[in-house]
């Protein structure tokens, strides 16, 4: 259909893109032929098929060599969508996610593997273990880390006991909305934009508006507790009421116009949710990291980067000095300790398990002679990974 009002230089200019659109058509089939001879070399060689490495090396120089207009990172989303395509063609990825459609968890999975992975929802963090381990899942992602509300301490509690370990993580910026089925008064996008410190980002509509009639909030709890303070201020009277995903509760405050939920703007589009209120989170930066694991026979430990960790779990000794003798083998080889948590060990005796990450690889001599060292000193000890991270 002949659009009346272009101008015949705007036409012109239209031709020119539909014309380039075919050769980059012809260009990205070309490119899928050759990745279906990788993957047929791959089978008859019993390679893996992902390599997020190779992935990375690739988006890396393709960010090199971009001359511009396109900026960098968009350049990278879209290489990440056409190696996604790709790979699909050679052996699409069974990837297990926190469900249903639309969470983070999800999100931070369609960044790693891209949008042509294959989806596995589940109701918790529990079944998305289960699910990697027993191998119906090649992978899964699983959040790890807020940092505002610390620790996921479920996932460190299911690393304790999996075969699975840590090939890779994502940083996702987090940004919870404020949706619900019934329409209101949208503050401006610019309300999405940093805040003063210590304040939510959000407001909602002038005089409340938008916000009536509220009788619950669902969302995950870290969810609830990352936007509490938005809440505390917004909404003080009104239920908050914890779900197993926001994805979750998105899904039930379509179902009623009484309730409303925490989630990203996908999850509004999804669920046909109206955002009453943009980026309600309190900590305008807002990021959670998420871990994504798999079994060593379906990845092994990927090669060094130049800027990985080290993620293990160890007890000690309940005896004077013992975390002392922990930290001393990094001091003493150089290694920086980037996070420690402690668990308890359900034994009754008062005794922990401590997460540790290192800044490192197991490859490097200095990290691994304090691995070895520390091993030594540890009445428990267990690898959970080491793995590339974003700068």
């Amino acid at each position: 259909m002949v659009d009346p009002v272009a101008s015949q230089a705007l036409l012109a200019l239209r031709d020119q893109i539909d014309g380039l659109d075919k050769q980059l058509l012809a260009l990205l089939n070309e490119r899928a032929h050759v990745a279906e001879q990788v993957g047929e070399i791959k089978r008859a060689e019993g390679t893996p098929f992902f390599r997020p490495d190779r992935v990375a090396q690739v988006i890396e120089k393709i960010r090199a060599a971009n001359p511009g207009p396109l900026k960098g990172e968009h350049v990278a989303a879209i290489w990440r969508e056409i190696m996604s395509a790709c790979l699909a063609l050679e052996s699409p990825q069974r990837v297990a996610v926190l469900g249903p459609v639309g969470t983070f968890c999800e999100q931070a999975a369609l960044e790693y593997f891209g949008g042509a992975a294959d989806m596995t929802y589940c109701a918790n963090f529990d079944e998305v273990f289960h699910a990697t381990a027993s191998g119906s899942a090649q992978f899964g992602v699983v959040g790890v880390e807020n940092m505002t509300e610390g620790v996921v301490t479920r996932s460190l509690d299911l690393f304790l006991h999996t075969p699975c370990h840590v090939v890779g993580e994502v940083s996702l910026l987090i940004r919870h909305n404020l949706m619900r089925k019934e329409p209101g008064p949208v503050p401006g996008r610019s309300q999405a934009g940093p805040a003063p410190s210590g304040g939510g980002t959000g407001t909602p509509a002038p005089g409340g508006q938008g916000l009536h009639g509220i009788e619950a909030v669902l969302a995950h709890p870290q969810a609830l507790a990352q936007c509490q303070n938005w809440l505390n201020k917004h909404l003080p009277d009104v239920e908050r009421r914890a779900v197993s995903s926001n994805a979750e509760g998105s899904r039930l405050a379509a179902t009623n116009p009484a309730w409303a939920a925490l989630g990203s703007e996908r999850a509004s589009t999804l669920f046909g949710l109206h955002i009453t209120a943009h980026a309600v989170q309190d900590e305008a930066y807002n990021r959670t990291r998420f871990a994504v694991i798999c079994l060593p026979q379906t990845m092994a430990t990927p090669p060094a980067s130049g800027r990985d960790c080290t993620s293990l779990v160890v007890s000690v000794p309940n005896r004077p000095g013992a975390m002392h003798d922990l930290l001393v083998p990094l001091k003493t080889h150089g290694v920086s300790m980037t996070r420690l948590e402690s668990r308890p060990a359900r034994t009754g005796q008062w005794d922990y398990y401590f997460y540790i990450d290192l800044d490192g690889h197991p490859s490097q001599p200095n990290v691994a002679a304090a691995l070895a060292e520390l091993r030594e000193s540890c009445a428990f000890f267990k690898m959970l990974g080491a793995y590339p991270v974003k700068a």
